[in-house]
Order: C-alpha cells, then structure tokens, then sequence
C-alpha cells in the first residue's frame, strides 16, 4: 500500500460513481468503435454540457486528445503558439513536433498564462515562405504552474487569434478544476469564450484513461474519426470511456470532484503561512500547490511521501491533490512539512 501521493491526481483511483458507470456498461456485449448506446448518450451529453455546436469524440489519454485535436487545424508548413510551459511543448515527448511535423512557437510566461499581445508577437513571419506560419494558439486550463485562465481572458485570446486567421485551441486536461475555481459551469471557459477545439478531461478527476476531444468548429468535426484512428487514439471498446465522462458530466460530479480536489490545495496552502523558509511560488488557483522550501526539508519529505521538484535549483516543488485526498492527509502532510523545515 502507498502512502498518500502529492506528486499528480494521476496517482489517485477512479471515483466510485465512476467505477460503478463501467460496471453498468460491462453487461453482454456492445458494437465496438463507438456504435454503442453509452457513446450517444455522452455525445448527447455533450451537447447538453458544452452547447449545440459541440462535438465530442472520446480518447484514450490527455496527449492523445492534442494531438488529434491540434491535427484537426494544421498543415504541413504551420505553427502552434504556446507558452513555453505549455503541456504540449514540455511534457509530451516532442509529439506535436515528431507527429504532427509542426514547429512550436513558445512565448515566456511569468504565470504560465499567455496574453493577447504574446500571439501578435509571433506573427511576424506570416506569408514569409521563410518561417513556419502560426495558424493555431494552444492555451492550458488549467496552467502547468496551476493558474486559470478568465472567461474574459480567453474570450480576449480568441478575439485576437480569430482576428488574425488562427483558432484557439484548449488544452483541458484539469479543465474542470479551472471551472470550479472560477465559479463557472464548463461552457464558459470553452463554448463561451470562443474556443474552436478543446480537450475535456477524465482521467485526473476521477476516471480511468478517459478524455475527450470537443469540436465546437463545425468545419472541422468531420474530420475527427479518421484522425483518430490514425493516432491510436480509436478504442474498440469506447463505451467503457464514454460511460465514465458521462457520469463525470452527470449531476455536476465533475464539479464536486475538482472542487474538492481545488478546496485540499487550498488547505495545504494555507497551512503553509506559519511555517518558516516556505513560500509560495503561483497563486493557488486549482489543485496544485506550487511551493518553495529548502531543499534539506524537501529530501526528508520525499522519504516518506511522493512529489516532484518543479524548479530544483531554485527548491520549487509541486503538491498535488486529487478527488480523494482527504483533509486528515493535508494535516499530516503539514505536521510532517513542520517537523522536516524545523
């Protein structure tokens, strides 16, 4: 038995709903590839959640969904505009450079958040048959340093991107940690603020290898299936993902489990005020906790718990909590922090 994991909500287990909505779909069989009645009844959930534009295609895993979800808007000679921290640029092999065969077009961030004039500063070499074109923004929700973007932050992303001929990618592997933070159901930091493609994800709020890519682009959706395909990302037995994001969409549970996931962040962070040589490095705006501490406290914590170092030089680590992380484990976790700065 591990101890109590801070290093990812990917270490947590699968929500019981969850479990159980597998559990429901394993009874005889089911058309493969998504014919099956538990996919239309996401798809159609998925309309209800993100609007009647939206197309909902599950997948396999949250790098998988950018790749088919960047695949959808780029050609051979394009561009992505991403901050340098960005998910896709860091922590994904290469895959959008090895797969896609596109150069990323990275802007520093101080809060891993980019702005409207970080996308004009790249577009310099539009037309120039020098330069790789950008023809797509990718942004995170949340952010790899654990901020969230605005509604109205977004909103103004797409206005610039769309402004200039590019559409506005999402990157929503915590997308529903984002929303819970900022109070907001799951349409205003994507349909409403005028994404084209996002990625909606399962897998580190309570599902087991579940994400989805969501098409509001009509143009594009069409697309989806036989890129999917190509990229692995096609399961033959799709109805035990789309059981599991359905039940995640289903009375607000997403909502309940980011929003405990974001409220243990909060306690953790908290309990950090009175302890001497720690600080926080990013405001606490999801589930992660960004903090920074010597790094004498930190080799003794990891004997007994498990966490990365963000920025090991500088003594950056990051805590994560999950749907499960229970408050008892936030305070032992705190005594222990104690005992190791003392």
């Amino acid at each position: 038995m591990y101890p109590k994991s801070f290093a990812s909500d990917n270490h947590a287990g699968v929500h019981p709903t969850v479990l159980e909505a597998m559990t429901a779909a394993n009874h005889g069989d089911a058309p493969a590839y998504g014919d099956d009645t538990w996919t239309a009844a996401f798809e159609d959930k998925a309309k209800e959640t993100f609007g009647a534009t939206a197309h909902a295609f599950p997948v396999l895993n949250g790098a998988g969904a950018n790749m088919v979800g960047l695949a959808l808007m780029l050609g051979r000679y394009d561009a992505v505009i991403c901050a340098d921290s960005a998910h896709i640029a860091t922590h994904e092999a290469g895959a959008s450079e090895r797969l896609l065969g596109v150069k990323l077009m990275t802007v520093p961030t101080e809060d891993g958040k980019l702005r409207p004039s970080d996308i004009t500063s790249r577009l310099g070499g539009i037309g120039n048959p020098h330069e790789p074109q950008p023809t797509v923004v990718s942004v995170s929700q949340v952010t790899e340093l654990g901020t969230s973007y605005t509604p109205e932050e977004l909103a103004a992303l797409a206005a610039t991107a769309h402004e200039h001929g590019l559409r506005l990618h999402l990157d929503g592997a915590r997308l529903a940690n984002a929303a819970a933070f900022l109070g907001c159901d799951l349409k205003a930091v994507t349909t409403d603020a005028g994404v084209d493609v996002f990625s909606f994800g399962g897998t580190k709020n309570g599902a087991l290898a579940a994400e989805a890519v969501v098409v509001l682009d009509g143009t594009l959706a069409h697309a989806v299936p036989f890129l999917r395909r190509q990229s692995l990302q096609l399961a033959s037995k799709m109805r035990f993902i789309s059981a599991q994001l359905t039940a995640l969409l289903t009375d607000d549970l997403w909502r309940e489990n980011a929003g405990h996931a974001n409220d243990m962040a909060k306690r953790l962070a908290d309990g950090l005020a009175d302890i001497p040589d720690v600080s926080l490095a990013y405001p606490i705006e999801s589930n992660a906790v960004f903090a920074t501490l010597p790094h004498s406290a930190s080799e003794k914590l990891l004997q007994r718990y498990l966490f990365h170092y963000w920025d090991e030089p500088a003594g950056t680590v990051r805590w994560m909590t999950a749907f499960d992380t229970t408050p008892d484990q936030v305070d032992d976790f705190l005594t222990d922090l104690r005992k190791a700065t003392a």
